[in-house]
């Protein structure tokens, strides 16, 4: 067995994060946050939130070199699966990611819980019980195949790369370690958004599972901030900044998992210096991607959008779906200011006669630009795949 101290610092000194930028990145983070929490109505929060989870899913799983396009992930959700058993298997785990997460977000999670061994179990059991076999196999450096257990921890030692992560039987040693040092109830203000950082790579650094540690770890990170109260997560991705830069990403995991640099490198054994830039790089990309989305939710900049979809649909620029009247524009611009709006308006807003406007809008409904939860039921926002692109351009690969 060995000490803990081998995984210390778990979170920078006061020294240290005061000497940095960290105080401040954190607290934009947090403020940002809020501000993109109050843009949209809860309807219009919600229909983003679900339509994250296929983004999330996809970027997530992509960091890890399994390429499985939005479109073939939403294809699969309807029960159209590729004829390729690769492609297929791919597609079958892009959707037990998004099952982890709709799970993940109807639970209440105590910090308590957060931090304990049965959370980071149960998230590792929720991904690969729907996981095809053929993905549930790992190659040891020694050549021998492993079988990955769901909710199970390693029962073999491993190296990742450089990276010796703990024997397998001191595990359980060290995530007891991870538990005291972010306990919530202790830490204040902008630390809790700095240990949410530091927490993701030591998670990585203890490497407890055969595999899945990556996506595991990156989950559990979208709890740990959701946790925390940062605005509007679930309304942006931290998984999409991750993949964009993804060799910083993983070079940045590197580099924490070196040893202390000298006496000035704080007074654990592995480098400060390192975790704070580390969780400098994590911040930093998580107000990226906040900015991103604000940018994206702006209501005179999503009404132009409305408008040069609603346009090209007319142009017959947009394969796959016919055209479209341009007072479809005022409908959609309406429930995307709304979350929802009554059916009883669709003339008023539409500037339709009501036989006329009731038409424009079972297109809407069938081409998945309006939804409804029964045939009374307000008229609620969409994004339709072939809207993505107008709507959030450059949210994922076209």
């Amino acid at each position: 067995m060995i000490s803990t101290f081998a995984m210390e610092p778990m979170l920078p000194s006061d020294s240290a994060i005061d000497k940095s930028d960290l105080p401040d990145l954190a607290l934009d983070l947090e403020r940002k946050a809020a501000m993109l929490s109050g843009m949209v109505k809860p309807a219009t929060a919600a229909v983003l939130e679900g339509h994250m989870c296929v983004i999330n899913s996809y970027y997530s799983n992509l960091i890890e070199g399994n390429s499985t396009h939005p479109r073939e992930i939403r294809k699969a959700m309807q029960g159209d699966y590729d004829l390729d058993p690769v492609k297929r298997d791919l597609q079958l785990e892009s959707l037990a990611h998004i099952n982890v997460q709709q799970q993940l977000n109807k639970l209440d999670i105590s910090y308590e819980y957060l931090l304990t061994e049965e959370c980071f179990l149960d998230i590792h059991r929720m991904f690969y019980a729907d996981i095809p076999d053929n993905l549930r196999k790992v190659v040891s450096d020694s050549g021998k195949t492993l079988n990955v257990m769901p909710g199970e921890f390693r029962i073999e030692d491993v190296q990742v790369g450089r990276h010796v992560p703990p024997a397998c039987n001191d595990i359980s040693l060290f995530i007891r370690r991870f538990s005291e040092a972010y306990r919530l109830d202790w830490l204040r203000g902008q630390k809790r958004v700095i240990a949410a950082m530091s927490a993701h790579h030591r998670f990585v650094w203890i490497h407890p599972f055969l595999d899945g540690n990556g996506r595991v770890g990156r989950l559990h990170t979208d709890l740990f901030l959701r946790s925390i109260g940062i605005g509007g997560y679930g309304i942006w991705c931290l998984s999409r900044g991750l993949a964009r830069s993804n060799v910083e990403y993983k070079s940045a995991l590197a580099l924490a998992d070196h040893p202390r640099q000298g006496d000035r490198d704080g007074r654990g054994a592995l480098s400060e210096s390192n975790l704070v830039s580390f969780c400098e790089y994590m911040i930093k990309t998580a107000i990226d991607q906040v900015e991103y989305m604000t940018d994206m939710l702006d209501l005179q900049g999503m009404e132009k959008r409305i408008r040069a979809y609603v346009g090209d649909r007319a142009k017959g620029l947009i394969r796959g779906v016919n055209g479209l009247r341009p007072e479809a524009s005022r409908l959609l611009e309406r429930a995307f200011l709304l979350g929802e709006f009554p059916r009883s308006e669709i003339a008023e807003v539409s500037g339709l006669s009501l036989a006329t406007a009731r038409k424009l809008v079972q297109q809407l409904k069938e081409e998945g630009l309006l939804t409804e939860t029964s045939s009374r039921s307000p008229l609620r926002w969409a994004i339709p795949e072939h809207a993505e692109r107008y709507y959030l351009p450059e949210l994922s690969p076209i």
